[in-house]
């Protein structure tokens, strides 16, 4: 079938093209709407998350010594986290509707096991960072020095918790536990009957741990980015010069655990939801699995169907079922032909793959960074500060990708063996209107990321003037390099 007939189809049969003047279905704009909200949404609570151990150790600094140095690190983190905050908020407000007008379904069935969650989540965690940030920002000269940073703590638990209770409706999904499905009105929907066991569910600790592990990485490449940029600007910024090499010592830590617990959740992914962990490969029959470096469609066909065999790939035999098992090559791993619908493919293998290959990046990013510091040439190194200025926005591009696995691997399912998202969509809602507010998502949002944008730009600036930095034309861009290397 070729790519325009494939479309064709779609048109006729409702699939991604509504008969109605070319709209989407209201599934997929509902689903195209839920995921741009969401990644919007998920930058900025990153930013939280991976941005509080940085605030607790300046505000700290800053208390203990009374450095300038520290205080303004602290004061410029701080705003960075402010409008991180906001900005997390207005964009997560709307998911919690979206529930309700787009996929009303899911909520009719899950609302016992995700409304507590949720509620936590407001009342617990999101309450406890704002009272707290308030008084990190405003509240210097009012508090002692213990409430102060004490105060920096508690915003970072706050963060940490909502991020917690979010990702316990979300393992929830992924691998459902202490429910049962009774009748009610007429209607199938879950019951809680064991809080423990649907908080804690064999999803739960390996999606918080490496969901807060990729936030700290993605801000610790976001710190050091911001920081390169002004050490590349004035070479003795001595502040920012400090805030590079803690940025390098937790990238350090955290960029090679990510790997190495990337590692192990994969198998996890392979036990709980096979076909996921098959679409991540691109594993299309049950067997032993050969590890597809990439694969290429030689075809439109293959672009939109899962099952072509026209593809140009690049493997390692066996090797997806030794890491799938743990040590066997020759392990037997499930295809996706054991299933009659499966998640778009492509989307989820090459998602997975940008992932994997950011992060190898990133540890050896880590590495060279290692290597400048111990050598005390970090701020020596043009070639060194560059590259970090260029993957300072890759964090967050490593984090989304692997989102989208998660999500978009799950499909057909938006509750595992449970519900699925077409059932959960809303019958009553048209495709103009579910198309419309799409649209309409898309431009508010691309707006507020260009404000958060504008703000980051306005703090910069601000800075370079602290530093002592100003442009004249015809400035090479940066400061005079004391003394070059010879990688430079």
């Amino acid at each position: 079938m070729s790519l325009t007939a494939y479309l064709a189809s779609c048109v006729t049969d409702g699939g991604i093209v509504s008969p109605m003047a070319g709209f989407l279905s209201p599934e997929l704009a509902s689903r195209a709407q839920f995921g741009w909200t969401i990644s919007v949404h998920i930058i900025f609570a990153a930013l939280s998350i991976g941005l509080a151990p940085f605030i607790v150790y300046f505000t700290w600094k800053d208390v203990r010594t009374e450095s300038a140095v520290y205080a303004r690190l602290q004061s410029f983190w701080l705003k960075i986290f402010a409008v991180g905050f906001v900005m997390g908020t207005v964009t997560g407000i709307p998911m919690s509707f979206q529930f309700g007008t787009n996929f009303p379904g899911f909520s009719e069935v899950a609302g016992e096991l995700i409304g507590g969650p949720l509620a936590f989540e407001a009342k617990m965690a999101f309450f406890l960072e704002a009272v707290f940030l308030g008084v990190l920002l405003f509240g210097r000269d009012r508090v002692s020095d213990l409430q102060y940073v004490a105060s920096s703590v508690l915003v970072g638990v706050g963060a940490w918790l909502s991020g917690f209770w979010i990702l316990v409706v979300n393992a929830w999904m992924q691998t459902p536990r202490g429910y049962e499905m009774i009748s009610r009105n007429g209607m199938e929907v879950a019951r809680l009957t064991d809080p423990v066991a649907a908080f804690f569910n064999p999803r739960m600790g390996w999606m918080y741990v490496h969901m807060v592990n990729a936030a700290v990485v993605s801000v610790a490449l976001f710190v050091g980015g911001v920081a390169a940029y002004f050490v590349w600007k004035k070479r003795d910024a001595t502040a920012w010069q400090l805030a590079l090499k803690m940025a390098i010592a937790v990238l350090l830590v955290t960029a090679p655990l990510q790997a190495v617990h990337g590692d192990a959740y994969a198998r996890h992914v392979e036990d709980t939801q096979p076909q996921k962990f098959a679409a991540m490969e691109g594993h299309y029959e049950t067997g032993q699995a050969d590890l597809h470096l990439i694969a290429i469609p030689t075809s439109p066909d293959s672009i939109t169907d899962p099952r072509a065999e026209n593809l140009f790939t690049v493997s390692i035999p066996g090797v997806a079922s030794f890491l799938a098992s743990g040590g066997d090559f020759g392990a037997e791993v499930t295809g996706l032909d054991a299933y009659e619908e499966n998640p778009p493919v492509p989307l989820v293998f090459w998602s997975f793959r940008i992932m994997v290959g950011l992060g190898f990046l990133f540890i050896g990013l880590a590495l060279w960074g290692g290597v400048r510091l111990y050598q005390d040439r970090l701020s020596e190194s043009d070639r060194y500060l560059k590259s970090m200025m260029a993957t300072t926005p890759l964090g967050f591009g490593a984090l989304l990708t692997g989102w989208y696995v998660t999500e978009i691997g799950r499909q057909p399912w938006v509750i595992q063996d449970v519900l699925k998202t077409s059932e959960a969509a809303s019958p009553t809602l048209s495709s103009a209107e579910a198309t419309g507010t799409l649209v309409l998502f898309v431009v508010v949002y691309v707006g507020l990321i260009l404000a958060a944008l504008a703000v980051l730009k306005w703090l910069i600036e601000d800075e370079l003037d602290r530093i002592d930095v100003h442009e004249r034309p015809g400035d090479s861009g940066h400061g005079p390099i004391p003394e070059v290397g010879g990688d430079d």
